[in-house]
């Protein structure tokens, strides 16, 4: 151990240590913006300088060494540090300060609220997608969002263009990036630290249907936002707020609240029926599940000669919303046209899913709204709602029940374990005693377990992250029989590190959330999917079978190949 001398006081330090991490270990504040615990550090944006031995160095970038000695704060840093902000604004629209991002909150911090330099005017805003915004004006060249991009999910839609003063963050040949290979996994936007990329903004729709007397409003929340929504009302990180969160929504003005873990145990009964065919048929193995948007396009893009291996089954985002506009509407006397539907969701790759061509299964968009965590937890703060403080409301019914297998959905593997869950009674033909499948859990990018199932040996796949997903194929390539079934997330964690997901999201917190969710799991009195009280009744009133005619109409879709720019 190294000792370290901070602001006068000794501190023992790990020789690989920086001072950043040192300081932050013993809690000692050193502001940052292009800093990130899980990508390389680059020391881009200087924030974060210090006096280290008599010199100002960035913290983030220094390691530490015996008998070193650190000021963190004195006037020099703190003008330095200001300085730093004043030219990042000073490069930036005048519109950066009034949105609530990491930069426009630290100006505030340090005393800045009308900049001294003259500040851009806006232009070249991308809004080619309509799924998230670009603009190149706010944007501090930190680096994080091409790190994410490239290295952790080895997409390559974005990366820098240009030399010099003119050099910029981009998609190919600056080009719109709705012509680049973009997957819209939102994960660029949950390091971006000035907003320079966001997810496009439903808030305004959404509130003008709430206002709109004339549309029954219904909403649905993903499991994962259970265990983060809290962040964004300055609760603990991996508050359950379930109950919160459904009073909230009420007293917001939304007609019905509804519990897209209900959709979640809908997508087992089919994904699991789908894999108990393919195995007794000699269907397509592996079976590769299709419940992340951004997952389905990466391999829409990349791999589409393995486009006949996914599921065809739908996310539980969007088997809810069909159910909706077709089950609810019918039981409860309301024209579809005259629902709106919304999606409190995790990702931003949800807002394309929603407008796919092939999710109208009820003759309408089936999902016509899809607000990130972060969104609705901007719509709480403006609503003023004290919301730490709200008693507990349950869902609705019709789609309000759902079982713990639902719920770890959330996390990498959730899905696997839930399918496990229901696929092991029904090939086995009795319920079995086993619910928990620890072997694939955990955040690990790739795990891999076999299980002997009524004399089927099952060889299991998960991976989260999509540079962990071209991994597992090339496994699945190498050995075309190595897997039976295979579960990918596109973002790290899972649902619950999501690209729509309140900032920050770190590894650490990644944990934290995952932990939140499988407690609530473990205190589920139902945690197999097959025993949903209201899945069940859907079935027996409305739907059939389980993989029949109706439920294919409603529940399923098909892939299409995507040529790369």
């Amino acid at each position: 151990m190294l000792t370290v001398k901070v602001n006068g006081r000794d501190y023992l330090s790990k020789r690989d240590e920086t001072v950043l991490t040192l300081c932050q270990k013993n809690r000692i504040p050193i502001p940052y913006l292009c800093y990130h615990p899980d990508l390389e550090v680059r020391g881009n944006c200087r924030v974060c300088v210090v006096e280290i031995d008599g010199k100002i160095l960035s913290a983030c970038n220094t390691k530490v060494h015996d008998g070193m000695q650190v000021i963190t704060e004195s006037p020099q840093i703190e003008s330095l540090r200001k300085m730093v902000v004043e030219l990042m604004l000073g490069n930036s629209p005048k519109s950066l300060l009034q949105k609530k991002t990491e930069l426009s909150n630290l100006a505030k911090k340090l005393g800045i609220h009308s900049p001294c330099f003259n500040q851009r005017e806006e232009k070249f805003v991308d809004t080619s997608t309509d799924i998230l915004v670009f603009d190149n004006n706010k944007c501090i060249s930190c680096g994080q969002c091409i790190q994410k991009c490239q290295i952790v999910q080895e997409v390559f839609a974005i990366g820098y263009s240009r030399r010099g003063h003119h050099m910029k963050v981009g998609s190919y040949l600056d080009r719109d990036l709705a012509q680049s290979v973009c997957v819209f996994c939102g994960q660029c936007s949950l390091v971006c630290p000035s907003g320079a990329i966001m997810e496009n903004d439903e808030i305004s729709q959404v509130m003008s249907a709430l206002k709109d007397p004339t549309k029954h409003v219904v909403i649905q929340t993903a499991p994962s936002i259970r265990a983060s929504i809290g962040e964004t009302q300055g609760m603990p990180v991996g508050s359950k707020v379930t109950g919160k969160l459904v009073t909230c929504l009420k007293r917001m003005g939304f007609d019905r609240v509804f519990d897209t873990g209900f959709g979640a145990d809908l997508t087992i009964v089919e994904e699991a029926t789908e894999l108990i065919k393919r195995i007794q048929s000699g269907g397509p193995l592996p079976l590769i599940t299709s419940c992340s948007p951004g997952w389905v396009l990466y391999i829409e893009h990349f791999f589409s000669e393995y486009l006949p291996l996914l599921s065809t089954c739908k996310s539980p985002m969007q088997m809810t919303s069909a159910v909706i506009k077709t089950y609810y509407a019918q039981k409860s006397g309301i024209d579809p046209k005259d629902i709106v539907s919304v999606a409190i969701m995790p990702c931003v790759a949800k807002k394309f899913e929603a407008r796919r061509s092939e999710m109208c299964a009820s003759s309408y968009q089936d999902t016509d709204y899809v607000l990130t965590t972060r969104e609705a937890g901007e719509m709480i703060s403006e609503s003023g709602i004290d919301f730490a403080h709200l008693p507990d409301t349950p869902f609705d019914p019709v789609m309000g029940e759902s079982t713990g297998a639902a719920m770890i959905f959330a996390a990498t593997g959730g899905v696997m374990e839930a399918a496990l869950r229901y696929a092991a009674d029904k090939l086995e033909n009795k319920e079995l005693k086993k619910v928990d499948y620890c072997e694939v859990r955990g955040c690990a990018g790739i795990k891999e377990a076999r299980f002997e199932i009524a004399g089927n040996v099952l060889g299991v796949g998960v991976a989260n992250g999509l540079g962990n997903a071209r991994k597992l194929l090339g496994l699945m390539k190498e050995d075309p029989k190595r897997f039976q079934c295979i579960e990918i997330m596109a973002c790290r964690g899972g649902c619950i590190g999501g690209g729509g997901q309140p900032h920050p999201t770190t590894f650490s917190i990644i944990k934290e959330r995952t932990k939140t969710i499988y407690t609530i799991d473990k205190n589920f009195s139902t945690r197999k999917s097959q025993q949903n009280f209201a899945v069940k009744k859907l079935y027996r009133d409305f739907l059939g079978e389980p993989g029949g005619h109706k439920a294919h109409q409603l529940l399923h879709t098909h892939y299409t190949k995507r040529n790369c720019q």
